[in-house]
């Protein structure tokens, strides 16, 4: 299994492409702000195929390149139907304007295929299986995509501005809601095997069983209703 990420643009946020091996078809994870040059980077480095991208959630620190990466691969897009205004429509999604310099430089809009994802679904793409969980919380489309442990990594966890290491995503943007990120939190992440590695949308890798035993927040979860809250700092856009 191949799986190569670098963080992109002023948010630093990670893009990650997914393959069974170098050579082979890839999949292409969130390809944010400024990431079209990393990813063309990276397939010209390992010798892959793009064959489709998909989308943890639509804040435009995570979707800035989907344009011009699925145009350059003629290859769709998938994402949650709750988020997909954004791709057309960012500054709505954040509540505020991210400048006139800053918007100036991206080409915002949908690409020429885009596909809705569903929670539960299992794709199937580049001979990679993910399973898609549907994460409100940060926003009100987040989800994350899973992948099953194989011969030679262990299962992965790839969580977007869900889970982060030490931390999770905001919630005070248009969409986001605490309530509902500490169910997420709850479903998806708590049941995971503390050997799963967890791929965030923003900083270093990390495992569950880091997090279920030092993150405050997933501490907090696992303490279960009535845990007094934590006020640890959020990340995220």
């Amino acid at each position: 299994m191949l799986i190569a990420g670098f963080p992109a643009g002023a948010w630093g946020t990670n893009c990650y492409l997914v393959a069974p091996a170098a050579g082979e078809e890839c999949v292409i994870i969130d390809p944010g702000l400024e990431a079209a040059e990393g990813v063309e980077a990276a397939v010209e480095k390992h010798r892959l195929k793009p064959v489709a991208v998909i989308l943890t959630h639509g804040h435009i620190d995570h979707v800035a390149s989907v344009v011009p990466v699925c145009g350059a691969h003629g290859v769709p897009a998938w994402i949650h139907p709750e988020d997909r205004y954004m791709m057309s429509d960012p500054e709505k999604a954040l509540g505020h304007s991210l400048g006139a310099p800053l918007m100036g430089g991206l080409t915002v809009g949908e690409p020429d295929d885009v596909r809705e994802l569903a929670d539960g679904t299992r794709l199937t793409l580049a001979g990679v299986d993910f399973t898609v969980a549907h994460a409100p919380g940060h926003t009100k489309g987040s989800v994350t995509f899973r992948m099953p442990e194989a011969a030679d990594v262990p299962p992965v966890l790839f969580s977007g501005d869900l889970l982060f290491a030490g931390s999770i995503g905001r919630t005070d943007l248009p969409g986001g809601s605490h309530d509902e990120i500490i169910e997420s939190l709850a479903r998806v992440c708590l049941p995971l095997d503390d050997s799963t590695v967890v791929l965030s949308g923003h900083g270093p890798q990390t495992t569950i069983g880091r997090e279920r035993a030092t993150n405050p927040y997933l501490r907090q979860v696992a303490a279960g209703p009535g845990a007094a809250p934590s006020a640890a700092p959020r990340r995220g856009m």
